[in-house]
Order: structure tokens, then C-alpha cells, then sequence
């Protein structure tokens, strides 16, 4: 819903949103704000005018740019991957793509921001914090978005410089590059000669 809410925010047309039972397609676009609304009141998105009610798997092979599983993991599956219709990827979820999906979608162009990458602002948030706290004072909101920002586009940049550099995609390019600085902070620390 957080997502939902920022897309919709920034000018982003959400197609589609679903609750662990219920999924809403629109295809002119969601009513975000009306939809929040009703979930809030309701605890769910059930009885929701204003959309077609589908299933979840439906939900994500719906045509899109950009779909964000931000739920469960496994919710992109060998069986399901080859029936994305959509250009990107964004892990909201941890886990949401199997190794196997991996392929297939690798196979079939789609560009995917992988949850390691895509969900590291929680953590780094949480780092801002520990920082704040062991300094005594704090950052107003628009400060802590501003450093995350900066923080998130620069993390980007760098996983995908390694995708172009290497040839792989963004997971392997994440895994790459957080490997890579921890074998220079522990060379650095000098743990091992």
C-alpha cells in the first residue's frame, strides 16, 4: 500500500494492487487514495468499487512497465515467470523470484531491480538511525529521505555499472558488489593478510 501511495504520489499510474485474497485491476488507473481509504476502513480491499476483481496470478501477469511483488516470497515462479507481461521488475518482497524464474526472466529481457537492492532502504534507515541516536541529535524527515535517496541512487548506480561491466544481471551484479566490499572492509581491517 506504502508503494502504491508514493507511485501514485510522484504521478505514476497503478494499474493494479492486491491483499492476500484480493487483487483490483484497472486499467485507466486506480483510484490510490479511494483504494487506501476503503482498505483502511475495511482491513481489506474486498467490495472495492471502482475496479475488476482478479486472482492474484492473474494480478501478475497483467500487462504493466513496472511490476512491484512487495507481499510473499516465491510469488514469481518457474511456472508464472514466462507470463509476465511487463518491462521491469522491483523486489519489494524478499525472495518474491525463484532461482528458476531468475532465467526465464533474464531470458525474456525483463530488467529486475532484485529485493536485496530494491528493499535496502529499511535497513539503511535504520542505520541513519543508529547514527542519530549515537550523536545525540536528529534529522528532520525530509533530511533522512534526502540522505536515503542519495544513499539509494548511488547503491543503483553501482550494481548496475557492474551489469554493464561484467555482463550479468542486477542480482548476481548485487551480489557481486556487496561481496566485493566486504572482502575490502575485512582487507582493510586487515582480519586476513
Amino acid at each position: 500500500m506504502a508503494a502504491a501511495q508514493l507511485l501514485h504520489d510522484i504521478g505514476v499510474k497503478v494499474i493494479g494492487i492486491s491483499d492476500i485474497d484480493t487483487a483490483l485491476v484497472n486499467e485507466k488507473g486506480l483510484d490510490i487514495p479511494a483504494v487506501l481509504k476503503h482498505q483502511d476502513k475495511k482491513r481489506t480491499l474486498k467490495g472495492f468499487k471502482g475496479a475488476e476483481v482478479v486472482s492474484n496470478e492473474d494480478l501478475l501477469r497483467t500487462p504493466c512497465d513496472i511490476l512491484l511483488p512487495c507481499a510473499t516470497e516465491n510469488q514469481i515462479t518457474s511456472k508464472n515467470a514466462g507470463k509476465l507481461r511487463t518491462k521491469a521488475i522491483i523486489e519489494g518482497a524478499n525472495g518474491p523470484t525463484t532461482a528458476n524464474a531468475d532465467r526465464i526472466l533474464d531470458d525474456a529481457g525483463i530488467f529486475v531491480i532484485p529485493d536485496i537492492l530494491a528493499n535496502a532502504g529499511g535497513v539503511a534507515v535504520s542505520y541513519f538511525e543508529w547514527v542519530q541516536d549515537r550523536h545525540g541529535y536528529f534529522w528532520e524527515e525530509h533530511e533522512v529521505n534526502e540522505r536515503l535517496e542519495h544513499l539509494m541512487r548511488r547503491a543503483f548506480g553501482n550494481v548496475l555499472a557492474r551489469t554493464k561491466q561484467h555482463r550479468i544481471n542486477m542480482r548476481t551484479a548485487a551480489y557481486v558488489q556487496g561481496v566485493d566490499r566486504v572482502a575490502k572492509v575485512i582487507k582493510l581491517r586487515g582480519l586476513y593478510p
